[in-house]
């Protein structure tokens, strides 16, 4: 139940928002918010029902998480399998659900136009399914392939560790996913029929008064009211009382515990957890947010600086954690380096003399005031985001919270009370901690298995031990943090002159070219600033990219207890390497940016190699390479895949050949030259006058390219970086074979690639169409139907302005050979179907795209990563949407089938396709004969990349220079 419910009082909202909201309770006990924003594109609605995992019943794990998927096929109102996502997806929609412990979470957004059919579809979920034998089957499958999707992947198998090692008389101690054994093999053998106790566990547990729905539409209330009220009214209220779960799920043989954990991938991790009171019963006084801003910190004298100092972390973060009502963790994760597991003890040490400190400090006021002026600016200047988004937080509030607060959540701590946060302080003892510790150093140490991801461990009681590590640990000068001298105070918006609807080239040297775009769209006082630095050294070897690389990672580590204020404060930034140098990004509130910015281009002027700094971040950056082969299959398809197309990538062995080799005084070295020539292609927009965008870059030049003694010059001509794509030949198909990185999964993944155009308006809406109508398709048939895999997706690829069209599939069930010649019935399936459709399906498909092209963007973030794609991909058609508008509206059915027969469909005389192909476990043995029996006339085998690479044609590169290519 929600804490605290009370009568309706008014919704609190943030200032800057100008939706409207209205609370109704249905006939049937159906709690709904409606949301009206005129200003939407999009319309959404979430229901949330208040069941979840937990009330699995015995034997039967996963059967909520199945149950969530079983309500997307059919319903008796709309019987026709997959007819739901089909109709959100050929609306410019999309769906999906998730199922957690106490919750269950169904959600979709469409097009304007199309929703009210869209919540119909919708309201059947919750009125009459029909849970169809056929379907059961096939989902259980599904649902299987999820779970050996996650099988490998370290954070699934933590956390069900973590579950393991609880009380068994608990739900937390379930296996929550299900998987074939749960729900096929075990039921079966006890004579039980999965459907019958699927409609069971949905009558027995599905009724309105356990619901809340919230609905976004460009609508009235009034209207929106009548329409919740015609859809949802006939869902059954079996007038049920939420299940409760009370306790906590750890006993004292789970607590004081170390547990050793083998991970899949390399690096060591430690997680420290202490069970303590739920946090949202104190949600407006923030205990849990007040404790984790103090011990997560990372400014000077904060337990995260003293480890990285010491050189033993790399990342720490502090938060509750795996809550409900009833039970609740707060755990501490820390990312150790080498050295730091070798001191495993002296880290936990110093975290609880951090708690001791906090103990004998007291609970101090102005922290708690610091912390909620920053919590109240970020709630009532926060970027909108996409109504999918929005409605499922709100949802997911609604069971939680009273009303008033159902925007608020626990995002605005706002009552001062030290007994609270003292309260939750007093838990984190060692007396009551437990400790999970993972490395792939215990391999071969471990006694114990983890029955349902088979992951190997072993557990130690280690009462008194972490006082002695306490006492033992290093006497560092630990410290609360200062003030923080990055909050804004000032939050008002500009007045431009000038009313700028796409970006405008305000300035442009020999040194830098600044794009400049002010906001008149979002009035809220933020800025977002792009700085890529074009540096012609970075590709010129294995070793350069890899020191770029180390580089940036430096500076980041260098800037990070003086930039996490900022951060703290609401105003980010990233440093990042790039294939042509790095980029530079700042955004936030624009009150302080600059003073941010001059401190990032300082340390970039300034740079030092730190040895111990440089050792540290070699470490990190090996053991991501090492973890390379570790992806998904699909993952690792992917990246074949762009290796054989992008003519400047270089594969990842060779960074990770060369980088052992690598020291300090290389990357000494190397500074000087990378900066030696650089070109600047900045973007700033929002909040944010002409003359200051032009200083901001002006004082850039000034410290980088001016002075007696610059650091850097500008590029020659001929050193514009360009991004080149390979032109594969038209009427060929291309097939790559690759063995999985990973022995020990399971799983094959195919990427099918058709090559199509460069860019080109009219060409690119076919295409979409294409995509927009085959998607929900290609699901249907290879997923629902065919059973292939839980990942498989269709979509339009864009490499750097060469489009096409992408299957990328994942699967256990068959080889990447064969689910290659399944994608091609695929597509002489979709041949008849183009063939068969009508003028009026034609137009809503037409329609749908242009609905969602004229999409406005949600805030300042979206809008500048889309001006911002044309600017690096050296496109600049800022009007793009605009053109393929217009592009749309002159498209014909018959042209679209033309393009289809021209250069999609199987056979075609201009179709240029590329299969990747990488080989699981289980499919290991067809690796050699697929690769064998590939028929050479049609089909061109590519066996060394870099060698087929050179010898295929390259499309021109619109980036380059700086003029502009015309399309």
């Amino acid at each position: 139940m929600a804490v605290g419910k009370e009568e309706l009082s008014e919704i609190v909202k943030p200032r800057t928002d100008k939706r409207e909201y209205k609370r109704i309770v249905l006939g049937n006990a159906l709690e709904v918010l409606l949301i009206s924003d005129p200003d939407t594109d999009k319309c959404a609605a979430s229901m949330n029902v208040h069941v979840g995992s937990f009330s699995d019943p015995p034997g039967l794990e996963g059967l909520a998480h199945f149950l969530e998927h079983m309500l997307f096929y059919a319903s008796e109102k709309y019987p026709l399998e997959d007819s739901y996502s089909k109709y959100i997806t050929e609306h410019g929609g999309g769906t999906n659900a998730f199922t957690a412990s106490e919750h269950t979470n169904f959600y979709f957004d469409v097009n304007s136009d199309a929703f009210e059919e869209a919540l119909d579809r919708f309201a059947q979920f919750f009125i009459k399914p029909l849970l169809s034998p056929d379907a059961t089957m096939r989902e259980i499958k599904a649902v299987d392939s999820e779970h050996q999707k996650n099988l490998l992947s370290d954070a699934w198998r933590m956390g069900q560790l973590q579950r393991h090692l609880s009380s068994s008389r608990h739900p937390y101690s379930n296996f929550s996913t299900g998987n074939w054994e749960t729900l096929e093999v075990c039921p079966k053998a006890k004579g039980l029929d999965t459907r019958e106790e699927l409609i069971k566990f949905y009558q027995g547990n599905y009724s309105a008064n356990l619901m809340h729905l919230v609905v976004y539409t460009k609508e009235s209330l009034d209207n929106i009211q009548r329409l919740v009220e015609c859809k949802f009214q006939d869902i059954p209220n079996s007038d049920l009382n939420p299940l409760c779960f009370p306790g906590q799920p750890c006993m004292a043989e789970h607590l004081e515990i170390l547990v050793k954990a083998v991970p899949i991938k390399q690096g060591h991790k430690l997680m420290i957890a202490w069970p303590i009171t739920p946090g949202i019963r104190y949600y407006q006084e923030g205990p849990c947010r007040y404790l984790g801003h103090l011990i997560g910190h990372e400014g000077e004298g904060s337990l995260f600086y003293v480890l990285k100092t010491l050189g033993w972390a790399t990342s720490l973060m502090a938060a509750e954690m795996d809550w409900t009502t009833e039970f609740s963790f707060f755990k501490v994760i820390i990312d150790l380096t080498d050295l730091g597991h070798e001191h495993m003890q002296d880290v936990v040490g110093l975290l609880f003399k951090y708690i001791h400190l906090l103990q004998q400090s007291g609970v101090c006021e102005w922290i708690f005031n610091e912390l909620a002026a920053i919590c109240e600016t970020m709630f009532h200047y926060q970027d909108k985001i996409r109504p999918i988004d929005f409605v499922v937080n709100v949802a997911l509030n609604m069971q939680l919270y009273p009303p008033k607060d159902w925007l608020v959540g626990s995002s605005l701590p706002s009552k001062f009370n030290p007994s609270s946060i003292q309260m939750i302080l007093d838990d984190l003892t060692q007396n009551n901690v437990r400790i999970f510790w993972e490395s792939k150093d215990f391999e071969g140490h471990t006694d114990l298995v983890e029955p349902w991801y088979r992951t190997p461990y072993s557990i130690e009681k280690i009462s008194g031990s972490v006082i002695q590590w306490m006492h033992a640990a290093p006497n560092e000068h630990l410290h609360l943090p200062a003030a923080n001298v990055f909050i804004p105070t000032d939050l008002s918006i500009r007045e431009l002159k000038e009313k700028v609807i796409s970006p405008i080239m305000l300035r442009k040297s020999s040194y830098s070219r600044l794009w400049y775009k002010a906001d008149t769209i979002f009035s809220i006082p933020k800025a977002y600033v792009k700085i890529d630095f074009n540096c012609p050294c970075t590709s010129y070897s294995p070793e350069s990219e890899v020191l770029t690389e180390i580089f940036t990672r430096l500076l980041t580590d260098y800037l990070n207890e003086y930039a996490y204020y900022a951060q703290v404060a609401g105003l980010n930034y990233a440093i990042t390497s790039t294939d042509s140098g790095f980029e530079v990004t700042v955004f936030g509130y624009n009150h302080k940016m600059m003073i941010l910015l001059e401190t990032v281009v300082d340390k970039i002027a300034k740079f030092t190699v730190k040895p111990d700094r440089f050792q540290v971040i070699k470490e990190m950056v090996i053991k991501d390479y090492e973890n390379y082969k570790f992806q998904q299959p699909y993952q690792q398809a992917m990246y074949y895949c762009s290796l054989i197309l992008q003519d400047n990538s270089r594969p990842w062995m060779e960074q990770a050949e060369v980088l052992p080799h690598l020291e300090a005084g290389h990357l000494a070295e190397f500074i000087p030259m990378l900066l030696s020539r650089a070109f600047l292609e900045c973007y700033i927009a929002g909040n944010i006058e002409a003359n200051e965008a032009k200083s901001m870059i002006e004082q850039v030049e000034d410290v980088l390219f001016k002075g007696s003694h610059p650091i850097c010059k500008p590029v020659f001509p001929s050193q514009h970086t360009t991004n080149r794509v390979v032109k594969l030949e038209k009427g060929k198909s291309y097939c790559y074979f690759a063995n999985g990185l990973n022995p020990n999964d399971e799983n094959s993944a195919l990427v099918h690639y058709i090559q199509v155009h460069q860019d080109n308006f009219l060409r690119n809406v076919k295409l979409e169409l294409l995509a927009l109508v085959a998607k929900h398709r290609a699901f249907h048939q290879l997923r629902s139907v065919e059973q292939l895999g839980y990942i498989t997706v269709l979509l339009k690829r864009n490499y750097f302005g060469i489009h096409g069209l992408q299957f990328i599939i994942q699967s256990t069930v068959k080889g990447p050979g064969k689910i290659d010649q399944r994608v091609e019935a695929f597509l002489d399936m979709f041949k008849s179907e183009l063939h068969e459709m009508t003028g009026d399906e034609f137009k809503r498909n037409v329609d749908a795209l242009i609905q969602v092209k004229l999409e406005k963007f949600k805030n300042l973030s979206e809008e500048s990563k889309f001006y911002w794609q044309e600017i690096v991909n050296g496109t600049f058609k800022f009007d793009r949407r605009e053109s393929e508008i217009a592009a749309l509206r002159q498209l014909t059915l018959e042209e679209l089938r033309d393009f289809f027969g021209e250069y999609i469909k199987v056979g075609a005389r201009q179709r240029k396709n590329l299969s990747v192909r990488v080989y699981g476990a289980v499919h290991s043995s067809e690796y050699e004969a697929d690769k064998s029996s590939v028929d050479q006339i049609r089909c061109i085998k590519v066996d060394d990349i870099l060698s087929f690479r050179r010898s295929q044609p390259l499309y021109g590169s619109f980036k380059g220079g700086l003029g502009q290519m015309k399309l």
